[in-house]
């Protein structure tokens, strides 16, 4: 039978009994702590409770169903889908030569890549307006060769829209390839698998969580776009007036109408946190 010191033994070869982390107890907080804190807390949820409050509960359905707020619905849901699939159709690329790819100039790359995330809206429109316009450095080729005009369409909405989200999906996606493990690449290239059919058939399927959180994110992102698509699309009810557009149209005539649209674009951001909560809203 062990003995008592046989069973010490091990515990002073590792320098002693090993103990459990045991956890800090939270204390109450400090009142120069608490009431900030509180003063901030209040600043963020107040004006939502607002909206709901002040909400046009009744007339609600009507609202929501008259010609302008559906076609101004209709148009954000389908632009913002259609940003979301050019985003992920040219930002996963970009997100794995990020991450796999030691290139000169990757730092600037990368920096330039997140750019929109903290350029004001309204800039990138006039940026657009630069590069795609019918005067720009691209846009003019593109009317003088193709007859291709992209400024004030709906295809300009999809654009602008897809400028200012897909840097939520190239985030994410390269923070999931940083994370993956790459050997599973290495073996499938021993096995006589291209680096293309690797990334098709290894790489997709691992790194398919953070695809889809950043899909969600960039989808957000485009349906709740103003200012880059004022300045590059315009506001033509029924071809470029997106819902937030609508809801600032809205508030100067019709308030009522500004709020139900708010609520959509409230609960769209509910959802997405919802669907997120997994992967943003909970500490390890």
């Amino acid at each position: 039978m062990p003995t008592g010191k046989a069973d010490a033994a091990p515990d002073a070869l590792r320098g002693g009994p090993r103990r459990r982390p045991v956890r800090a107890r939270t204390r109450g907080a400090p009142l120069p702590l608490l009431v900030p804190a509180l003063i901030g807390l209040a600043f963020l949820i107040v004006p939502l409770i607002a909206l709901l409050v002040r909400a046009p509960w009744r007339s609600l359905p009507d609202l929501l169903t008259s010609t302008e707020v559906w076609q101004a619905l209709q148009l954000s849901l389908v632009c913002a889908t259609a940003a979301t699939a050019v985003s992920l159709v040219i930002g996963v690329p970009l997100a794995w030569l990020l991450a796999r790819v030691e290139f000169p100039g990757r730092g600037l790359v990368r920096a330039l890549v997140t750019l929109p995330l903290v350029l004001p809206p309204v800039v990138g429109g006039v940026a657009l307006l630069m590069a795609l316009g019918r005067n720009g450095i691209v846009g003019k080729w593109l009317d003088s060769w193709f007859g291709i005009t992209l400024p004030f369409t709906t295809t300009g909405v999809v654009i602008a829209e897809a400028f200012v989200a897909m840097p939520f999906l190239v985030i994410s996606v390269e923070g999931t390839l940083r994370a993956a493990d790459p050997r599973f690449e290495e073996a499938a290239a021993t096995l006589g698998a291209s680096r293309f059919t690797a990334f098709r058939r290894v790489t997709l399927p691992l790194i398919a969580p953070g695809i889809a959180a950043g899909a969600v994110l960039a989808w957000a992102r485009a349906l709740g776009e103003f200012g880059a698509t004022i300045t590059f699309a315009g506001n033509f009810p029924g071809r470029t007036q997106t819902m937030p557009l609508s809801v600032y149209l809205a508030l100067q005539s019709d308030p009522e109408a500004a709020i139900a649209l708010s609520l959509v674009l409230l609960a769209v951001s509910v959802a997405v946190l919802a669907g997120l909560r997994d992967r943003w809203m909970t500490a390890g």
